[in-house]
């Protein structure tokens, strides 16, 4: 199967080459690299521009900062793969455990997989507390109105048959867009596994953007998408 990778990129310049050359590697036969800039300001584009444009099949620019659910929509536009999978431009995801997050895809047992953090058997980077308290916050909650019992639903790493995700409108531009992707799928009874992934966290002083007002946003999305649509 064709494996699409989207991977929208903002302000990456210390990591889009080796996040680049790792997914290049990835141990997947047949894939399809697609990269979102979106309207990054610290160097990331002149590298995209003057290195990176030859090595995947494509790179679309963004001309102002929309977020990272509005590059992954832009994104999936041009996906052509089979199974479809979200890369962060960062170093946290491991390109190396795609054929991991595509198994049950690939043996007809799932039309989406998330990759769990919190599954245990793989190597996680302990950082912080609250975050973590958040992210099982958001999990639980989500999982009270879509009524699926995920571990990890805001992981950076989710596959998807290119049927079910391009079936369903992304209205979300930020990280909101993982909740309401999340509370679209089980409206549509589409089958949903989990795998553990290793997680290699990454600090503010790194480089991370998600902040508590985001945390604040996926609840809304969680209420609004689950409730009102």
């Amino acid at each position: 199967m064709k494996l699409s990778i989207i991977i929208p990129c903002y302000n990456e310049k210390a990591t889009i080459r080796e996040i680049v050359q790792a997914v290049r590697a990835a141990p997947v036969a047949e894939k399809e690299i697609i990269i979102v800039d979106d309207c990054s300001t610290d160097g990331t584009r002149e590298i995209l521009r003057s290195e990176i444009v030859p090595l995947v099949d494509r790179v679309i620019f963004h001309e102002t900062n929309a977020g990272k659910g509005a590059a992954f929509r832009n994104g999936l536009k041009e996906a052509t793969g089979d199974i479809i999978i979200v890369q962060d431009a960062d170093l946290e995801y491991d390109p190396r455990e795609y054929p991991i997050i595509m198994e049950p895809i690939i043996q007809g047992k799932a039309d989406v997989v998330y990759g769990s953090r919190f599954m245990g058997g793989h190597p996680h980077r302990v950082l912080f507390f609250w975050h973590y308290v958040g992210n099982k916050f958001l999990t639980l909650l989500s999982n009270m109105f879509t009524d699926l019992n995920l571990t990890d639903m805001e992981t950076g790493y989710k596959a998807f048959r290119r049927e079910i995700i391009k079936a369903l409108t992304i209205e979300e531009n930020r990280f909101g867009f993982e909740p309401e992707i999340t509370a679209k799928l089980a409206k549509t009874g589409c089958r949903v596994y989990e795998v553990g992934i290793s997680y290699h966290g990454r600090s503010y002083a790194e480089g991370k953007k998600i902040g508590w007002r985001d945390g604040f946003h996926a609840i809304y999305c969680i209420l609004k998408y689950n409730l009102l649509r």
